[in-house]
């Protein structure tokens, strides 16, 4: 469909380090792992490419995975944004949903993306069906965008009641203001999610705006950068769906690209595991801070238009669904009012980080726990500034935890361990049990700095059978950003019963959207080797809530079909049968994906450099802790195990990025592509 690409690049900005990935014509793969630079990410990028690309004159496309919006979110550092909306809905962006941000109590803290004295009401109303009910105030528009400029907003909001079932008051709004407004960063709700739900829809659209002008900045200076280096080609940016867009239209819908680096790294679980046969699987990303959860089925990762990126902070444009809880190497351990023993979420972060980093650190974390005992190799740390004695780090470990518990180092740092473990293997749970599905059933494919150190102990706690290790754990969102697909996704409101639904209005809603995806995806600068459809339809029964989605085989679905399904998809998530009650059709959603070309990642781990047999990857042996017990344990370099080699537990194998634990009565194997399976339970 398009030319070939020849060089490509995979770059990911993360908390700590800025990743790259490069592949070649030829297949040759070289690694690039520099510090991200957090008042400038672009400078990061180019240090990356700089340091692994001869000439980026010669790159035909690089692929960024960004966490500048994710980031910005997160920590309201967001642009100054303004409101138009609906007279009478001034508040709704605070009325919310009626959810508490604790369980239990009265507690919490909650401040909206807008604040109301730049919310502005104007007339107008649509019913639900799309007929006017009160014309557009065109003055009110006018004058209300001129406030918000006088009031130094950078975007605007255009956010009305029933937008969704018909826009042509919010375009005709967007015209007026555009007349007025400094820029081009003016929203309009429904061209970013065409689905009723007032709120949802409208902070979506305040996200999406309060993020536009940063995404904007950042893109456009690393373009400049690039360009400044002889890098004249297009710039793609990874979605949080798992696809990918033209850094050019990105910040159209900037909302996007939240959640883009953990998506980059579900999207290169999937390829990695579905090449070593593994099509169901639980992504583990265990990193300095967080650990983030998502599953995938059929090789086609979890998709949800219903995150919530924090409290109170909806962001209903497809996302892959990837759960997060504060437990990462750096989180702190901790002993509360009750005395006891606590893990996370406070994290000690990369300044001053762990007590091993030698950075001043002097909380203890689950890193300085895994050093403690043996599982990590203290002359190996990435990101260590000063050299840190282990007796140094056992003696506050012992004043923090040891002590106060009445307990040995030893155990007070394997109990840090179990802690952190169960609430991993919670958030696993979360994505899976929860949502009626058995974690026995898949395997677990662990990556993040982090995350093989802890994975086979989650897996035996789960009774997940196998684990999967990739080649470059580390590097795993970078990867994802080479074999991302392109991806266009749609949705489209109904929310009318199933028995009154015109199954005719139903096709034509689902090939609208096809077409709509197919010509993006064609304008697109990138090789396609096929287009794949996924249809699918967010339905309830009538009188409730909360939404689930249904898989739709195709377009011209009839209605026992899709009643049937509907059934199916509820008993297999909640096991209970209601015949009685009616289905309640709410939205259409379309995915329109673009497969690229397979990527050979047989280089990650060089075969050539591979030793002959097992001992040629022995490092030596040390004192490791498993299960309460101090084992002398092998050590192994990753990149010198034998191609198709296997051995038994206990093991730590070290590697650039990460280091990989195999407890007693594990059995490990690799593949082709350098990934290590290991089979849990006895030999």
């Amino acid at each position: 469909m398009k030319k070939s690409t020849g060089t490509i690049v995979g770059v990911d900005v993360g908390g700590t380090f800025t990743d790259l990935v490069l592949l070649d014509a030829d297949h040759r793969v070289r690694l690039g792992k520099t510090p991200t630079t957090q008042d400038n990410q672009a400078f990061g990028v180019i240090d990356a490419l700089s340091a692994t690309a001869d000439d980026l004159g010669a790159i035909d496309v690089i692929i960024h995975g960004t966490t500048t919006t994710t980031n910005a979110v997160l920590e309201r550092k967001l642009a100054k944004t303004g409101l138009i909306t609906t007279a009478g809905f001034r508040d709704i962006l605070e009325l919310g949903r009626r959810t508490r941000p604790q369980p239990y109590g009265m507690t919490g803290v909650f401040r909206p993306i807008i604040p109301r004295d730049l919310r502005i009401e104007v007339a107008e109303r649509m019913d639900a069906s799309g007929q006017v009910l009160t014309p557009l105030d065109e003055n009110a528009v006018r004058q209300a965008a001129e406030a918000l400029v006088e009031r130094d907003c950078q975007a605007l909001v255009i956010h009305f009641l029933h937008a969704y079932a018909n826009p042509i008051h919010e375009r005709r709004a967007a015209e007026i203001a555009h007349d007025v407004w400094p820029n081009a960063y003016i929203t309009m709700g429904h061209a970013l999610l065409s689905e009723y739900r007032e709120y949802e829809r409208g902070v979506t659209a305040a996200v999406n705006a309060s993020v536009q002008p940063i995404l904007h900045r950042y893109l456009d200076r690393l373009q400049t950068e690039l360009a400044a280096k002889d890098f004249s080609r297009d710039l793609l940016v990874v979605n949080g769906n798992g696809g990918m867009v033209s850094a050019r239209t990105a910040p159209q819908e900037a909302a996007k690209t939240v959640m883009s680096g953990p998506a980059s790294g579900v999207m290169a679980a999937a390829y990695t595991a579905k090449r070593a046969g593994f099509t169901d699987i639980i992504t583990y990303d265990m990193g300095g801070t967080s650990s983030d959860v998502a599953v995938i089925r059929s090789g086609v990762p979890s998709v949800s238009h219903e995150l919530e990126v924090e409290y109170a902070m909806p962001v209903h444009v497809p996302m892959v669904d990837v759960r997060t809880i504060g437990s990462g190497g750096g989180s702190i351990a901790w002993i509360d009012d009750a005395g006891l023993l606590q893990v996370g979420p406070e994290s000690a972060g990369a300044d001053p980080g762990p007590i091993c980093y030698g950075r001043g650190g002097k909380r203890p974390t689950i890193s300085d726990a895994n050093l403690i005992l043996g599982r990590l190799n203290p002359e190996k740390l990435l990101a260590v500034e000063g050299k840190v004695a282990l007796q140094d780090v056992r003696a506050i470990i012992d004043e923090a935890i040891a002590t106060p518990l009445g307990l040995s180092v030893d155990d007070a740092a394997g109990a840090i361990l179990t802690i952190a473990n169960a609430k991993m293997a919670g958030a696993i749970r979360m994505v899976s049990v929860s949502k009626g599905l058995d974690p026995r059933d898949f395997a677990l494919f662990a990556f993040g700095g982090a995350g093989p150190l802890h994975a086979t102990a989650l897996a035996a706690e789960l009774g997940i059978p196998k684990v999967l290790v990739p080649a470059r754990p580390g590097i795993t969102n970078a990867l994802g950003c080479v074999v991302a697909d392109l991806r266009k996704d749609f949705v489209n409101t109904l929310n009318r019963p199933l028995d009154a639904v015109d199954m005719a209005d139903v096709a034509a809603t689902f090939e609208r959207q096809v077409a709509m995806g197919r010509g993006l995806i064609e304008a697109e600068p990138i090789e396609i080797e096929a287009i794949d459809i996924l249809h699918t339809a967010d339905m309830q029964f009538i009188g409730q809530t909360h939404l689930l989605t249904v898989q739709i085989p195709h377009a011209d679905i009839d209605r026992p079909t899709l009643q049937a399904l509907f059934e199916k998809a509820y008993f297999d998530r909640f096991h209970v049968e209601l015949p009685e009650i009616r289905a309640n059709l709410v939205n259409l959603n379309t995915a329109v994906i673009g497969r690229r070309a397979p990527v050979d990642i047989t280089h990650l781990i060089e075969p050539d450099a591979r030793a002959s047999v097992l001992e040629g990857a022995l490092l030596g042996r040390r004192q490791v802790w498993f299960d309460g017990d101090w084992i002398e344990t092998p050590i192994y370099f990753r990149d010198k195990l034998p191609i198709d080699g296997a051995f038994d537990g206990p093991a730590v194998i070290e590697q650039m990025d990460t280091t990989i634990v195999v407890e007693p009565r594990q059995r490990v194997c690799s593949d082709v592509d350098g990934n290590l399976i290991l089979s849990l339970g006895d030999k």
